[in-house]
């Protein structure tokens, strides 16, 4: 341990002269690395901006122009349109027969089709733009931005539409309120007493109440000739029209105050005698200002209409053109055509005489306010246009056959060709095990192989016996309930049932039967009120019996609302009525068919192009729904 001490001593007295050592070694470096560094140092000159010399530029000298101005001068005079009495002839509606299919119109006006898809046609408007309609935008004052409930009474709600009409239609006053996406593009504003919930399912918010919502519309008002015209209105309960900045009717339902709608509606007054003296729905009409429109100058024009309590809701607009004498109705008032920026279609006109009195306004006639000549739209022309196909579930996109018949052709003689080229003239009577029994022109009967027969004898044998089908057709109903609103108590809430129709097909028959069949199935409904009937619902479907479908199959269509209301103390509404179902094979013949009215199969071919929802009667023909009665009105 001590020599251990030792010998480490040793090295500590050593320490010294090797750190001496390595700071001399180190320095050497240093000095080494300096020697071989070399710094350069760069003086930037400094540079000092010279202007450029001044350019002598020629200056040029100006001129005062000099301008006559006339002392005096006066304007030009005006000149008033003077019109001759001409007499409005209101013939009564032919609907045209439902006998075919036609091409409808070949060409488009002004860049757009004429003829667009109405596949939804309701009294607040279509879903597609012809160019000369006004475009509806749909608030719910219950609601936020966002859709969030709030707030609101029939008084807010009034004061909120008096702002609008007074202070230059400005929509800011509605920014803080539920807009809805979807907007709905209007040719007519002739909405007869109805229920106020039809406005928020029309524009897509099925879940609205039907209070305290409004509707603001905006177009372009022209005409090809010149004209001079007023409107004739009624609302309830708010009906206002704008045209070129200025208010020219106000046709809102006189509340007195007590629901507010008299601050909206006294934004105007008229100053006609025949205002307030007759009957246009359910109230009396207001008569608005004289217009003239110059030929094909459009002015703007923009009309609110809307509902404070909630119930019924009425908004119809018609027109008197100056000069024109009009026949007269039950009460003695004038006939006015409907206004309207192009010719309804028969399905727009079906819709309107649905809840429209007879003799109140006339829908086909007068004038129509466009810039360019509309008479060719004629209503049969509109109506083959917008015949619907129908309906296919999973056919795969062809075609129905043009008639279905009954198979009687196997009793017919035909020519029967063998596998040896032999040709035998006879007629099918039946198939026994693999063997056709024939009968030839001498009555006498043949049995032959089916395995001599050539293929297309042996596909017509094996049509000639198609299988037999037990038929069922089923309905599902859900009741659907609608919240009241809270100013309305004790009715025009509707009945609603939504119903699900469904056909299922079950073979009977022994044997296999390798062919396509197609199986169409139609629901009928009944007024309840009328004694036509509605095709509610078509579908079709195809499939080939198999064991591994157990020579069944099903379908079923889409959902149907079939409702029934009381408005005015008249009720109206639907009622399921009964179906038909019909089997087809390749050739379109009909193998089965199930049916709740024996009169059903003798219309097949009509219902086949019967557009869904419409009206008809026992021979198939279209017809229109039945019309309100007047009495409970006034």
């Amino acid at each position: 341990m001590k020599r251990l001490l030792k010998n480490s001593k040793k090295l500590v007295k050593g320490m010294p002269s090797a750190v001496v050592l390595s700071i001399l070694i180190h320095a050497a470096l240093f000095l080494l690395a300096g020697m071989l560094v070399v710094f350069t140092v760069v003086k930037k000159e400094e540079k000092k901006f010279v202007p450029p010399k001044a350019v002598e530029r020629p200056k040029m000298k100006l001129k005062k122009p000099k301008v006559k101005v006339k002392k005096t001068s006066k304007p030009k005079p005006t000149t008033r349109i003077v019109t001759k009495v001409t007499r409005a002839n209101m013939p009564d509606i032919q609907l045209p027969e439902m006998s075919g299919m036609v091409d409808g119109l070949s060409g488009g006006i002004g860049g757009f089709d004429m003829m667009p898809d109405f596949s939804e046609t309701t009294l607040f408007g279509g879903t597609q733009s012809i160019g000369n309609d006004f475009v509806g935008t749909f608030y719910d004052f219950k609601r936020d931005q966002r859709g969030r409930n709030i707030p609101m009474d029939p008084l807010a709600f009034t004061a909120v539409l008096a702002k609008f009409v007074r202070n230059d239609w400005k929509t800011s006053y509605f920014s803080r309120y539920y807009r809805s996406p979807k907007k709905l593009y209007a040719t007519t504003f002739m909405i007869p007493p109805v229920l106020s919930l039809l406005a928020p399912e029309a524009f897509g918010e099925p879940d609205t109440i039907g209070y305290c919502w409004m509707a603001h519309y905006k177009g372009q008002l022209v005409h090809k000739d010149a004209i001079t015209f007023r409107f004739w209105g009624m609302g309830d309960d708010i009906l206002v029209v704008r045209v070129d900045g200025t208010v020219v009717l106000s046709a809102c339902w006189p509340d007195n105050g007590w629901w507010g709608i008299d601050s909206v509606g006294s934004v105007w007054q008229s100053s006609s005698a025949d205002s307030r003296k007759y009957f246009m729905g359910h109230n009396k009409s207001d008569v608005g200002d004289w217009i003239t429109l110059e030929p094909g100058v459009p002015l703007d024009m923009e009309l609110i209409i809307g509902e404070v309590p909630g119930g019924g809701f009425v908004a119809m607009l018609a027109v008197e053109v100056e000069g024109v004498e009009y026949p007269k109705g039950p009460q003695g008032n004038p006939i006015l055509p409907i206004f309207k920026t192009s010719e309804p279609s028969l399905d727009l006109i079906e819709t309107i005489h649905a809840d429209l009195v007879p003799g109140e306004v006339c829908v086909t006639n007068g004038p129509v306010f466009c810039d360019y000549n509309s008479s060719a739209l004629s209503v049969s022309t509109v109506e083959s246009a917008r015949t619907d196909p129908p309906v296919s579930n999973d056919s795969g996109g062809r075609e129905p056959p043009s008639g279905a018949t009954s198979p009687h052709g196997e009793d017919e003689m035909r020519t029967w060709t063998g596998t040896d080229g032999k040709v035998l003239e006879a007629e099918f009577v039946t198939v026994i095990g693999n063997k056709v029994v024939l009968k030839d022109s001498r009555g006498r009967q043949r049995k032959i192989l089916m395995s001599q027969l050539s293929a297309e004898d042996r596909r017509f044998t094996e049509l000639a016996q198609p299988p037999k089908f037990n038929i069922d057709f089923s309905k599902q109903s859900e009741q659907r309930f609608f919240k009241e609103p809270p100013g309305v108590s004790g009715g025009l809430v509707p009945k609603q049932l939504n119903y699900v129709f469904s056909a299922r097909l079950k073979q009977t028959s022994a044997g296999v039967y390798n062919h396509e069949l197609k199986v169409e199935f139609f629901s009928i409904g009944e007024e309840i009120d009328g004694d036509n009937y509605i095709l509610f619902d078509r579908q079709e479907s195809r499939f080939t019996p198999a064991k591994k479908n157990e020579r069944s199959h099903e379908f079923r269509g889409a959902t149907i609302p079939v409702r029934e209301t009381t408005i005015f103390i008249q009720r109206r509404g639907q009622k399921y009525g009964g179906y038909l179902v019909v089997v087809t094979d390749e050739r379109g013949m009909i193998i089965d068919h199930g049916a709740s009215h024996k009169w059903l199969l003798g219309i097949f071919d009509n219902l086949r192009q019967l557009p869904i929802g419409k009206h008809f009667n026992k021979t198939g023909v279209r017809v229109e729904p039945p019309r309100p009665d007047p009495i409970g009105y006034y």
